[in-house]
């Protein structure tokens, strides 16, 4: 048997999954307390998380080369199912200016104002993407001097333009494995565009962002990058690992140790992009329309369910994004919830099962002669209702006890 499914069924024994589980309610749960009058009646219902639970924004659903019911199904399930979101492709550089001083801003723009009309968080991704392939040519055809200003004019309308929109950007696309302004610019260049969007927002959150990390191939390579970056004084807010590159099975050991190793930095962790199976199983290096058999889409659901918990689990783990949850917009169509026909897989089945059941919230009862009703909740957004009168309140993690009078 190989290491990988060992350590998926070492992680499945009673004693190792029960530790799981303690780690979750002492991480993400804190206590609500309601004082009401004795004998009110009481109901207690979670809203949404303070975990990220989230996926992309496909391009398809809003520029309206995806159906009028695609795209009603898109919101339907996005609604149920997510409470953050990302920008797969749009706000990239190279797609919102392929040609030098034309820049579209129709389609970012169209995606924050869903954001804010859902009360989604979004991620911008990325600012920049340095590997070579993914900069323009009108790019890498400047000179120096101009390569610097139009790394300068970029930083400043990202930062001007969407002040206060976006929770979060990933500054630099997988620098571990390219990049191309360094190379041209040298290594101060990085700190140089991140210190450009904090003068145009001060209030940016910028995060790293690669790929190979949790399966932990280029885990100490990124160490070292977040280190150097940190000690160069680069105002990284955050740590983003992709979910992309296991196969049809993942490494659950080599998760947990890439989510400890990165946690020494005391930063936010974000899976920015979560696809099983991933970039290295037989459905993307091999035939890319294979179906997953019945046997397959449960040992999917199975993974899924393991790799969440494990994240869920881990104190510095603040969210996991899905990159593609529906066949009809996803690169790794196998990997998604939904078939094109919004059939849902056993995954979804899973996912829901977690996220809306076993981390969800619900309670109603009747205020004791005390009046004080103490409840053990996930940390989130929550709806307090006492003898019909509601409250709407968020229990944080930060504050960890809540209380309702």
């Amino acid at each position: 048997m190989k290491l990988r499914n060992l350590s998926l069924l070492l992680l499945t024994l009673p004693s190792l999954a029960d530790q799981l589980d303690t780690a979750i309610e002492k991480l993400r749960m804190g206590t609500l307390v309601i004082e009401a009058a004795p004998g009110a009646k009481v109901s207690v219902e979670q809203i949404r998380h303070e975990f990220w639970f989230g996926a992309t924004l496909p391009t398809g659903a809003f520029t309206g080369s995806a159906s009028p019911a695609d795209i009603a199904k898109f919101n339907e399930i996005f609604a149920t199912h997510f409470n953050a979101g990302v920008i797969e492709g749009s706000f990239k550089w190279h797609e919102m200016e392929r040609q030098q001083g034309k820049v579209n801003y129709t389609v970012v723009d169209r995606m924050l104002a869903w954001a804010a009309e859902h009360d989604v968080p979004l991620r911008g991704h990325c600012i920049f993407w340095g590997i070579p392939n993914r900069v323009q040519d009108w790019v890498k055809a400047l000179s120096d001097d101009e390569l610097r200003a139009a790394l300068e004019r970029r930083a400043n309308d990202v930062g001007t333009r969407y002040k206060g929109k976006f929770a979060e950007y990933d500054l630099n696309n997988e620098m571990i494995h390219a990049n191309y302004y360094e190379q041209r610019l040298g290594p101060g260049i990085t700190k140089q565009m991140a210190d450009w969007v904090k003068q145009a927002n001060p209030d940016a959150k910028l995060f790293v962002n690669d790929y190979d990390i949790l399966t932990g191939k280029r885990l100490d390579d990124y160490v070292k990058h977040i280190r150097g970056l940190l000690a160069d004084g680069t105002p990284i807010a955050g740590i983003g690992v992709q979910g992309h590159l296991h196969g049809d099975t993942f490494d659950a050991e080599a998760l947990q140790s890439a989510l400890d190793k990165l946690s020494q930095f005391n930063l936010p962790i974000r899976v920015t992009e979560f696809n099983f199976p991933g970039q290295r199983s037989k459905y993307y290096t091999g035939d890319r329309k294979a179906q997953l058999s019945p046997e397959e889409e449960q040992a999917k659901a199975d993974s899924l369910r393991q790799y969440f918990r494990i994240c869920f689990a881990h104190p510095s783990v603040t969210g996991i994004m899905m990159w593609g949850f529906w066949e009809g917009a996803n690169w790794i169509p196998q990997s998604s919830l939904y078939k094109r026909d919004w059939t849902p897989t056993p995954a979804a089945a899973a996912y829901l099962d977690l996220v809306k059941k076993q981390w969800w919230t619900r309670w109603s009862g009747v205020a004791p002669a005390d009046g004080k009703v103490s409840l053990r909740a996930f940390y989130g957004k929550y709806r307090v209702t006492v003898d019909g009168k509601e409250t709407i309140l968020d229990l944080t993690k930060a504050e960890g006890t809540k209380l309702v009078n």
